[in-house]
């Protein structure tokens, strides 16, 4: 088979290449601060083709990245306080997925547009959730996560901002945020696959574009110590805003 057999027929040769320059733009954010892969990568890529293809093709390869990483993360994390947030994504997820698979193309951008200008809001905010832990707002904010990720993959910021927030050592925190994400993401291949979103041609694609994205995250990776994080964070910022900017529906006409 060739090149061109593992892009899906509706994305041109030059689309398909372009999305493999965002993944690795994309994957370079997420090896260095460890966040910023789906909201650099949702709004751009879904201007390219279709926000469901792009969504699947993202969760495919996010899926693939993180599964190694997840035992260690089981035996390190507090598995009874994520315990509380990965049920509010069993029930965020399927909700979100079911918008992602029945509303129109631009609908979908617009909404994605604007849940990534607002979740990077929350990151420039610095924002910390720094009260009591209660079981309520563990399940609110692993719903709302959950939701963010069914609908584009976006789940990160709320999860990190609360995690990050807690009195508890940054080992334990990290392993939280790891273990939370290799079960919504395995929620999301199950929503996915039940809403027929993981199709053979999301499959075939994401064999093109992973291994630009590994490169970048192997890239992003090399720089952490290298350069600044104050700096290289400020850049992600930037290039997620651009991202909104450029993914914007209502400059289809000037930008495609």
């Amino acid at each position: 088979m060739t090149l061109a057999g593992f892009i899906p027929a509706e994305v041109s040769i030059n689309a398909a290449i372009a999305i493999c320059a965002i993944a690795f733009v994309s994957g370079t954010a997420r090896g260095f601060s460890g966040f910023g892969s789906a909201l650099i990568f949702m709004p751009l890529a879904s201007s390219i083709a279709a926000p469901r293809l792009v969504a699947a093709l993202l969760l495919i390869i996010d899926f693939v990245a993180a599964a190694p990483l997840v035992p260690n993360a089981w035996k390190k994390a507090d598995r009874k306080a994520t315990a509380v947030m990965v049920f509010g994504a069993l029930i965020g997820v399927p909700i979100g997925t079911y918008f992602l698979s029945r509303l129109d193309p631009v609908t979908t951008r617009w909404i994605i547009s604007g849940f990534v200008f607002a979740l990077l809001l929350l990151l420039v905010s610095g924002w910390r959730y720094r009260g009591k832990d209660h079981a309520s707002i563990s399940l609110g904010i692993g719903s709302l996560a959950g939701f963010c990720s069914g609908l584009a993959q976006t789940g990160g910021p709320p999860i990190v901002g609360y995690w990050l927030g807690r009195p508890i050592p940054s080992v334990i925190a990290r392993a939280n945020i790891l273990l939370f994400f290799g079960a919504s993401d395995f929620f999301s291949a199950v929503s996915y696959a039940a809403a027929g979103l993981i199709t053979a041609d999301a499959i075939k694609f994401s064999l093109v574009v992973g291994p630009v994205y590994a490169i970048g995250v192997w890239f992003g990776a090399s720089l952490f110590g290298r350069a600044s994080e104050t700096l290289f964070r400020a850049i992600c910022y930037a290039l997620i805003a651009a991202a909104v900017i450029i993914g914007l529906p209502a400059l289809d006409g000037m930008l495609r």
